[in-house]
Formats: C-alpha cells, sequence, structure tokens
C-alpha cells in the first residue's frame, strides 16, 4: 500500500510528506542526485514532497534534529507522515556485502543497556524501556517494491562504530538477525515515535563490520549505491 492510500484510509485529507534524514552533508547529496534535485540546494523545509536534511553524526544529536524539523513542519501545518534515516553504514559481509543496499525491518540501538559478568543487558532486559523501533510495514513494502534487490533485517545503531573483531562477533551473536551497523537510525526512529509518525532506515554497505581497515572501505561505491535508491524516494508519494 503506498502511503498516500495509507493516509486516506487513516481520513488524512493530505498529500504526504517524506523527511529524510542523513547524518552528513555528502550522504544527502547522494539523495539528492538520486532524486535529480540540485546538490547545493538549501536543506531547508519549503514544502516539498521529499525534504533531504544532514542532521548530524550519531543517535542523540540525528534525534534532536529530526524532532525539530518534525515539529516545525507540523507548526507550518504541513507535517511529514514518514521520517527516515538514510546513508552508508558497515556490514557483516556475509549477510550483507559491499555495495548492498539495505532496508530495515528493525532498527535497535545495540549498545544501549549494560554490562554485567554475564554479558551485555539491553535497556529490555533491564525493564527500562525498549532498545528497538520497527520500521512502518507499509514504508517497508513499498520500498522492497521499488528496491527489489534490497536485503532485508535488522540495522544496529551503535555509539561507537566496531573497529574489533571481538566486538564483531559479540554483536553477530546478539543479533542473529542484524544486517548492518550505523550510527543514526534509533535516534530517527525515536524522534518519529514521539511524533506519531511513520519510520523506515536505509542503508547502503560501504565497509565490512570488524577490525577497522580504512583500505577495506567503498565509500564512493556506497554513495552511489545511496543515490539509486535515493531516487526511488519520490515514488514513495506520488
Amino acid at each position: 500500500m503506498r502511503l498516500r492510500e495509507k493516509l486516506r484510509a487513516l481520513q488524512i485529507d493530505q498529500a504526504p510528506r517524506v523527511l529524510v534524514v542523513t547524518a552528513v552533508e555528502a550522504e544527502r547529496a547522494a539523495i539528492l542526485r538520486g532524486l535529480g534535485e540540485p546538490e547545493g540546494e538549501s536543506a531547508r523545509d519549503n514544502g516539498e514532497p521529499v525534504v533531504v536534511l544532514a542532521g548530524g553524526v550519531g543517535p542523540a544529536t540525528v534525534a534532536a534534529t529530526t524532532a525539530g524539523a518534525l515539529t516545525r513542519a507540523e507548526a507550518l501545518g504541513r507535517p511529514f507522515a514518514v521520517a527516515m534515516s538514510a546513508g552508508i553504514a558497515g556490514g557483516f559481509v556475509d549477510r550483507a556485502p559491499l555495495g548492498a543496499t539495505v532496508l530495515a525491518t528493525r532498527s535497535v540501538a545495540a549498545d544501549l543497556g549494560a554490562e554485567s559478568p554475564d554479558g551485555f543487558l539491553s535497556v529490555d532486559d533491564l525493564g527500562f524501556g525498549s532498545a528497538v523501533h520497527s520500521a512502518d510495514p507499509d514504508v517497508l513494502t513499498a520500498l522492497r517494491e521499488q528496491l527489489p534487490a534490497a536485503l532485508v533485517g535488522e540495522v544496529l545503531t551503535v555509539s561507537t562504530v566496531t573497529g574489533t573483531a571481538a566486538r564483531a562477533d559479540d554483536l553477530r551473536q546478539r543479533h542473529p538477525h542484524a544486517l548492518a551497523e550505523a550510527m543514526e537510525g534509533f535516534g530517527v526512529a525515536s524522534a518519529a515515535a514521539q511524533a506519531g509518525i511513520a519510520f523506515a532506515e536505509l542503508r547502503t554497505v560501504s565497509n565490512p563490520i570488524g577490525p577497522r581497515d580504512r583500505a577495506a572501505w567503498r565509500i564512493e561505491d556506497a554513495l552511489a549505491a545511496l543515490a539509486v535508491a535515493g531516487g526511488t524516494l519520490a515514488s514513495l508519494v506520488t
């Protein structure tokens, strides 16, 4: 079901809009290229169906940026229907190889919790809330229709990028359905949840999760794949 049909079913008489939030300007520029928009175009929301914003690095910063953008849009009477986290990511290469496009079923705050002698305890284990936000099923379905080659699974949100084999193995064991890790998805998802709107996460894989090896990174390839994926986003609201 496309978003316009979903909103009509909910009796919301308004054209749907999508807020796409990246971490850095290079990711934003890639998506703008895919959409056929000038890369240097203002990041301000002028009422376009798809607005792309570079929201900063890390879950806290991007949550605040996203919440601010959603609040301003609501106050202006042109709210967003979807907030999407998008950008490049590390991948568990046996699950999501370099260059792959990944759509999140869930965004998981993988390092939000506590260490213990018996292993890591998530905030769910501690009874302090949840470290998981699920993607909106209708948005995910629409994205899968537009990106049939994309891999679908969990995307981890971390505050510290994995740089050792030991940590990679720990994440792999704790999250058997995870395909990739990035630093912003859970933050965007939290802002979307507070605003009561749909959430999605889209990633393209630039590097393997594990020992930090810049020579193995393929950032330009991942940005090219992000531009291709970004070019499909306008179809969600038309």
